[in-house]
């Protein structure tokens, strides 16, 4: 059958085995897909990263405020400080991200209740660790951009998994 036949049964049609016009026709998508929208590069290490929740075994933070700033266009630079909110059952953890160099960033964060919480910011790149001081706050000086997420450990709680934040580009 070619284009320009008007099938009179869809459901014929549909049934038939796929032939040389329809890959050429799923070809032609699949570049015009790749055109407009390609998969990002780091696609892969984005999921390892994001599946890679101690085992599973955490309490999830949920992400309450995102700043209008990361509604850009993917791959959109901005040179303005950033502040989001996570919660979860147990805890609530405010970071501020504000420039530290062309390529940098500087985290404050506090944590409630936070005092002796520590915290672990993970990147594909690797982690660093830090505690937060008797009123929750916490400092990462000079972190790379990056799909970033936030590890929480109470030590009061020491039984109770880690509080995991979604995954954030910084």
């Amino acid at each position: 059958m070619t284009f320009s036949e008007k099938p009179t049964d869809w459901a014929t049609l549909a049934s038939e085995p796929l032939d040389a016009q329809d890959d050429f026709l799923m070809r032609r998508i699949a570049a015009l897909f790749e055109a407009v929208d390609p998969v990002p590069v780091d696609l892969v290490e984005r999921l390892q990263f994001g599946i890679s929740l101690d085992a599973l075994n955490a309490e999830l933070a949920q992400l309450q405020q995102l700043p209008l700033a990361a509604m850009a266009a993917r791959g959109a630079e901005t040179s303005e400080v950033k502040t989001l909110t996570f919660t979860s059952d147990n805890l609530t953890t405010m970071v501020t991200i504000s420039p530290a160099g062309p390529d940098r960033v500087r985290i404050d964060g506090w944590a409630a209740p936070g005092a002796g919480v520590r915290v672990e910011l993970r990147q594909v790149s690797g982690s660093q660790q830090t505690q937060a001081d008797e009123d929750g706050r916490f400092v990462f000086d000079y972190v790379p951009h990056g799909l970033t997420r936030f590890v929480l450990r109470v030590p009061e709680a020491a039984d109770a998994p880690p509080v995991v934040t979604p995954a954030v580009e910084i």
